[in-house]
């Protein structure tokens, strides 16, 4: 075929709307002509070549307008499909991820989508919008396919165990909405109304939770369901209605408290602090009183706790001002014992044993007489005064030291009693063996003194067993600890400085005493501040707690000074 015929054909078939139909006619055409252009040139170099040869000259080749329209037109061609082909590449590749995504959603219909109904609607829907789907891909459209293809007979197979699973389904549900049914009907046997109301929620909450049942069946179900429904309820509404009742009658007991704190509050006035415990004691006994009473009506009840509270913030600030004013007392008797302290260092040095260890023991009265300085000055002084008075008492044991002859004589003998007790089998019976243990201390007691560098470990040594004996007898309780103290009393007469330890003693306890009251007056104190709130009533409890075991405390310290005395 000519050059022109080609380039005729060419045109013939650029001219076609879909360019990728004709493709592989104008890939043929164009080798066609480019056979016919490899000929021309190949003539032409042969005619070249024979010119040369035969002295001739070549002729110029002229310029040949139908390869250079050809290849114009060829290279238009060419553009355009390639345009086309990006352009149905992209299509095929949107319409392959619209099938990805349309993948995603029938996977989520076969492995989530519980409700047959709800799944039926759904693949209509993928399936339409799939057949809608152009072309993909040609290299993915197998695996897209067949994964298609498997969801759907796994779609189908789960529709058809459904079917099956149905009918047992609606018979379970039957079974299971009979059995909230009894439950409820047996809620009249629970006496807990609270238990009752929570069930009851609980209850109609399985119900609603509880799949269908058949139709067949559905209004008998119903109509059994809301008739125990209305049972329970009924007997719920008439608790609260007693319940109202109830709170009603807690709130005028409360306005009666509340009107008895406030005439406390005002009619009370005093400066001697026992009426003011007593006052205390009536406006805690009315506190007790009002935690016993149940709730009121909330509105009216915060507002009745706010006066009666107003009332007891009121009484324990006047209180709080009343005993801020008497402390001033407590420095004037701190001022007094500093003064007794000094006259001590004065005379501590003092070898007139006699006189000096008489004007000491009537400062020791004096000190006692003072009372308490309080818990911010009386343990410093304390210490002050006990260290002058042993300073002068051990020189004094000092210049007596001259015994020692006797007093090693005295230490053979507390050494072998010493033993004698350590070996001595204790009768079981506790009166036997109590009688027994003080006929030892008594024993001990009446051995005179010991050297003064031994005086230590000998009492520790007779301490030690002695109070081994004790712990053998497994007392309990007041009992054990009324015979252990005694016990202690017999070991400190068997002190060298039997007088100075009983004293000192004695001074201990008082001591604990007047720190045991001072508690208690900032317990009580305390108690006047808290708001009404859980919170704060567990504190009130801990902190009366510890007032009633701090007066227990102080009988027991009395009973022991009595035992001293």
């Amino acid at each position: 075929m000519e050059k022109a015929s080609l380039l005729e054909a060419l045109k013939n078939l650029v001219q076609q709307e879909d360019a990728l139909s004709v493709a592989r006619e104008v890939s043929e055409l164009r080798n066609q002509f480019e056979d016919v252009i490899l000929e021309e040139d190949r003539q032409f170099q042969i005619k070249q070549l024979e010119a040369k040869e035969n002295g001739e000259t070549v002729e110029e080749r002229p310029f040949d307008t139908v390869r250079e329209e050809f290849y114009n037109l060829h290279n238009e061609f060419r553009d355009r499909k390639k345009s086309l082909q990006n352009a149905k590449k992209e299509a095929e590749e949107a319409n392959y991820r619209r099938k990805k995504v349309l993948l995603e959603r029938m996977k989520d219909v076969v492995e989530k989508e519980e409700n047959i109904g709800a799944a039926m609607t759904a693949y209509k829907e993928i399936h339409d919008a799939w057949k809608e789907v152009g072309d993909i891909p040609r290299e993915k459209r197998q695996d897209i396919q067949s994964e298609y293809s498997r969801l759907l007979e796994t779609f189908f197979y789960h529709i058809k165990i459904y079917r099956e699973l149905r009918e047992h389904d609606l018979h379970r549900n039957h079974q299971l909405k009979l059995d909230v049914i009894q439950r409820i009907q047996e809620l009249s046997k629970v006496e807990n109304l609270k238990d009752v109301e929570q069930a009851i929620k609980s209850l109609q909450n399985e119900w609603d939770e509880t799949g269908p049942v058949g139709n067949d069946a559905w209004e008998s179900l119903k109509n059994s369901y809301w008739d125990a429904v209305r049972a329970v309820y009924t007997r719920i509404q008439t608790f609260y209605d007693e319940k109202r009742t109830e709170l009603a009658a807690n709130l005028e007991l409360k306005k009666e408290i509340a009107k008895k704190a406030i005439e406390i509050v005002t009619d009370f006035t005093s400066t001697n602090t026992k009426d003011w415990d007593t006052a205390t004691a009536t406006l805690l006994a009315l506190q007790e009183e009002w935690k016993k009473i149940g709730f009121g009506p909330r509105k009216e009840n915060e507002d009745v706790w706010k006066e009666f509270r107003a009332a007891c913030d009121e009484f324990f600030a006047k209180k709080k001002t009343f005993f801020d004013s008497i402390r001033g007392k407590f420095d004037e008797v701190a001022t007094k014992k500093q003064q007794l302290v000094d006259r001590l260092d004065e005379m501590k040095h003092s070898t007139d044993w006699k006189a000096t260890t008489d004007q000491i023991l009537s400062i020791q009265k004096e000190w006692k007489n003072l009372g308490s300085a309080g818990q911010r000055f009386e343990q410093k002084l304390w210490k002050d005064f006990r260290a002058a008075c042993d300073h002068f008492f051990e020189a004094k044991q000092t210049h007596f030291s001259s015994k020692d002859k006797e007093f090693e004589g005295n230490l053979a003998l507390k050494m072998e009693l010493i033993e004698r007790i350590k070996t001595t089998e204790i009768p079981e019976d506790k009166k036997e063996a109590l009688s027994l243990l003080k006929t030892f201390a008594t024993e001990f007691n009446e051995i005179g003194h010991v050297p003064m560098k031994e005086k230590d470990r000998v009492f520790n040594a007779y301490k030690e067993v002695l109070d081994g004996h004790y712990k053998k007898l497994k007392l309990e309780g007041a009992e054990q600890e009324k015979m252990l103290f005694q016990a202690r009393l017999e070991t400190l007469k068997g002190d060298p400085n039997s007088d100075r330890a009983l004293a000192r003693e004695k001074h201990d306890l008082n001591e604990k005493i007047n720190r045991l009251k001072s508690d208690i007056l900032q317990f009580e104190n305390n108690l006047g501040f808290f708001a009404k709130s859980k919170g704060a009533d567990l504190l009130k409890k801990e902190v009366e707690s510890k007032i009633s075991a701090a007066q227990r405390k102080i009988e027991e310290l009395r009973a022991k000074i009595k035992m001293i005395q």
